[in-house]
Protein backbone atom coordinates (compact mmCIF):
# COMPACT_ATOMS: atom_id res chain seq x y z
CA UNK A 1 0.00 0.00 0.00
CA UNK A 2 1.48 3.14 -0.62
CA UNK A 3 0.58 6.46 1.88
CA UNK A 4 2.24 9.65 2.52
CA UNK A 5 3.61 9.62 5.62
CA UNK A 6 4.85 13.01 7.58
CA UNK A 7 7.24 12.25 10.44
CA UNK A 8 8.75 14.71 12.75
CA UNK A 9 12.71 15.42 11.96
CA UNK A 10 14.29 13.75 15.22
CA UNK A 11 12.01 10.48 14.30
CA UNK A 12 12.81 10.53 10.55
CA UNK A 13 16.70 11.14 11.35
CA UNK A 14 16.27 8.01 13.84
CA UNK A 15 14.68 5.56 11.30
CA UNK A 16 17.39 6.70 8.55
CA UNK A 17 20.16 5.85 10.95
CA UNK A 18 18.24 2.45 11.86
CA UNK A 19 18.02 1.91 8.15
CA UNK A 20 21.71 2.24 7.91
CA UNK A 21 23.11 0.27 10.35
CA UNK A 22 20.66 -2.58 9.66
CA UNK A 23 21.49 -2.44 5.95
CA UNK A 24 17.79 -2.09 5.08
CA UNK A 25 15.42 0.46 2.92
CA UNK A 26 13.75 3.35 4.86
CA UNK A 27 10.85 1.83 4.22
CA UNK A 28 11.65 -1.38 5.90
CA UNK A 29 12.80 -0.12 8.90
CA UNK A 30 9.25 2.01 8.80
CA UNK A 31 7.41 -0.63 8.69
CA UNK A 32 10.27 -3.08 11.17
CA UNK A 33 9.00 -0.05 13.84
CA UNK A 34 5.33 -0.21 13.12
CA UNK A 35 5.16 -3.65 13.59
CA UNK A 36 6.98 -3.59 16.73
CA UNK A 37 4.95 -0.93 18.00
CA UNK A 38 1.65 -2.23 17.34
CA UNK A 39 2.84 -5.47 18.82
CA UNK A 40 3.84 -4.39 22.12
CA UNK A 41 0.36 -2.36 22.05
CA UNK A 42 -1.45 -5.56 21.54
CA UNK A 43 0.15 -7.60 24.22
CA UNK A 44 -0.20 -4.52 26.91
CA UNK A 45 -4.11 -4.29 26.46
CA UNK A 46 -4.04 -8.24 26.81
CA UNK A 47 -2.74 -8.72 30.10
CA UNK A 48 -5.18 -6.67 31.52
CA UNK A 49 -2.83 -6.74 35.12
CA UNK A 50 -2.37 -3.27 36.75
CA UNK A 51 1.66 -3.06 37.75
CA UNK A 52 1.31 -2.74 41.13
CA UNK A 53 4.74 -2.50 43.85
CA UNK A 54 5.01 -3.71 47.37
CA UNK A 55 6.05 -0.72 49.72
CA UNK A 56 8.17 -1.02 53.14
CA UNK A 57 8.32 1.52 56.08
CA UNK A 58 12.68 2.34 56.57
CA UNK A 59 14.19 4.39 59.02
CA UNK A 60 16.25 6.27 56.46
CA UNK A 61 14.04 9.59 54.78
CA UNK A 62 14.27 9.68 51.12
CA UNK A 63 17.63 10.70 48.97
CA UNK A 64 19.35 9.31 52.17
CA UNK A 65 22.04 6.77 50.77
CA UNK A 66 23.21 4.18 53.55
CA UNK A 67 26.18 3.49 51.49
CA UNK A 68 26.77 6.58 52.34
CA UNK A 69 26.19 7.24 55.67
CA UNK A 70 29.89 8.04 56.93
CA UNK A 71 29.71 11.04 54.37
CA UNK A 72 26.61 12.30 55.97
CA UNK A 73 28.16 12.23 59.48
CA UNK A 74 31.16 14.00 57.91
CA UNK A 75 29.13 16.90 56.64
CA UNK A 76 27.08 17.24 59.84
CA UNK A 77 30.36 17.08 61.82
CA UNK A 78 32.10 20.25 59.55
CA UNK A 79 28.83 22.20 60.05
CA UNK A 80 28.74 21.99 63.97
CA UNK A 81 32.59 23.02 63.60
CA UNK A 82 31.89 25.49 61.32
CA UNK A 83 29.17 27.30 63.31
CA UNK A 84 31.42 27.05 66.44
Amino acid sequence: MRTTLTLEPDVAAKLKELAHRRRISFKEAVDSVLRRGLSAQERGHASGKAFQTATFRSAFCAGVDPARLNQLVDEIEAGRFANK
